[in-house]
C-alpha cells in the first residue's frame, strides 16, 4: 500500500493532531506559542512531515538539514539530515507508515542521523541504519543511528 507523505502545515489543526503523539513537547509548544503570537503562519516551512489516514494524522517525523560545519558524525564532514520524532499512532503501527516516512527522508540523498528509541534498533536495522560509534552522544544519553546514501561508505568519527 502506498502512503502519501506531506509537509505538515503549522496551524492549530495540525498542533491539535500532535497532542495524540507521545512525543509532544517543547518543539510543538513553541510552534503553538509562535502561532498565538502570529510570528508564523500556515505557510511557514514546517520541519514536520506526516501521513494522513482519511483526515487523521497517523504518522509523523521532523526533518532538519544540518550544515556540514556542524557535522559530528560523518567524515569527511557533509550536510546531513537529522530525523526526529518518528512516531506512528499505536493502531497504525506495523503497516508500513514508519518505513514510508524513512524512505521519504532517504529520498533527499543525504546521510541521515536519528536517535532511536529504546527497543527500536530492529526497526532501524531493517531500514539499513547502523548504530553510530561516536561516544560523546552516548554520554548524553542519546542512541544515534546513521544511514548513508547508496555508494557512500566513509568512516565515522570514532
Amino acid at each position: 500500500m502506498k502512503f502519501k507523505v506531506e509537509r505538515l502545515k503549522i496551524n492549530y489543526k495540525t498542533l491539535e493532531e500532535f497532542k495524540k503523539f507521545k512525543q509532544y513537547g517543547r518543539q510543538e509548544l513553541s510552534m503553538l506559542e509562535d502561532l498565538e503570537a502570529n510570528i508564523i503562519d500556515n505557510d511557514s516551512e514546517s520541519p514536520f512531515y506526516g501521513i494522513y489516514f482519511g483526515d487523521r494524522l497517523v504518522a509523523r517525523m521532523s526533518l532538519y538539514q544540518i550544515d556540514a560545519q556542524f557535522n559530528r558524525y560523518f567524515d569527511p564532514p557533509k550536510d546531513y539530515l537529522e530525523l526526529w520524532k518518528l512516531e506512528v499512532l499505536p493502531d497504525y503501527q506495523g503497516k508500513g507508515y514508519g518505513k514510508t516516512l524513512v524512505d521519504f527522508a532517504k529520498s533527499f540523498g543525504l546521510p541521515i542521523k536519528t536517535n532511536g528509541r529504546i527497543n527500536s534498533s530492529d526497526f532501524w536495522a531493517s531500514m539499513s541504519f547502523t548504530p553510530a560509534t561516536y561516544e560523546v552522544e552516548r554520554d548524553r544519553g542519546e542512541n544515534p543511528f546513521i544511514w548513508y546514501p547508496e555508494g557512500v561508505h566513509e568512516q565515522l568519527h570514532s
